[in-house]
């Protein structure tokens, strides 16, 4: 075999080395995210009950948490408000036939909707995930003036006592409490405590968010479910 030919025969080799490690990388950044997903357990069970969207659902919001996990706080704030605020409102009577029921993220992605609790929690616990500190967050329950009736929005603190940013699901765009005139706060409470509001942007702790039984008991479904929330 002539030089030439030794060296045509040489550089097609590396090549097909190359190819090959180039496919093997793809196919292991392929499994990577497989194997991410499949670590954060999808019970064939939610496909039985729900139907194939549900999973799909399910699929998606753990691709939201993985893909912008390192994105700036606010860009997480409008993608998690977004994401969840295209789910159907449905009272807690019309879907789990009680008058006050608080869902899992899990269980309202299943069923494709919730009421205000439902939304806010998702929220909340989908933001501690994605590397919100929880003393920046509290679940707060307003009265909303112009429905005039109890409502549940999520509020975020930049600082401690700023004004809080809102993510409601009646209002897409995130505004300060103090652009919300329609909301007028009553309590707040996350993980660590729990707040009375006395004034509008002025609160005081009156104890630990363990005394709302809601609150556990949504804490322990997520527990139950053993899913990646309570890792």
């Amino acid at each position: 075999m002539s030089r030439h030919g030794q060296h045509r025969q040489i550089n097609n080799h590396l090549s097909a080395i190359l190819i090959a490690c180039l496919l093997s990388l793809a196919c292991t950044t392929h499994l990577a995210a497989d194997e991410l997903l499949a670590s954060m357990q999808i019970p064939s069970s939610i496909e039985q009950d729900y139907g194939n969207n549900a999973q799909q659902r399910i699929h998606t919001w753990y691709r939201l948490i993985n893909e912008y996990k390192d994105a700036n706080t606010l860009e997480k704030l409008e993608r998690v408000n977004n994401f969840f605020n295209r789910l159907a409102f449905i009272s807690d009577s019309d879907l789990w036939g009680q008058e006050d029921y608080w869902a899992t993220p899990k269980q309202m992605l299943s069923s494709n909707g919730g009421d205000c609790e439902d939304f806010s929690i998702a929220k909340y616990f989908t933001l501690r995930k994605m590397g919100i500190p929880e003393d920046r967050m509290r679940l707060t329950y307003v009265k909303a003036l112009q429905l005039n009736q109890a409502h549940m929005v999520l509020t975020y603190y930049p600082t401690p006592g700023a004004d809080p940013l809102i993510l409601d699901n009646l209002v897409t765009a995130i505004r300060p409490l103090s652009e919300r005139t329609d909301l007028l706060p009553v309590y707040s409470f996350n993980g660590n405590g729990l707040w009375l509001s006395k004034r509008k942007g002025i609160d005081e702790r009156v104890g630990q968010s363990g005394r709302l039984s809601q609150w556990q008991g949504v804490i322990a479904r997520i527990n139950n479910e053993q899913t990646f929330l309570s890792r």
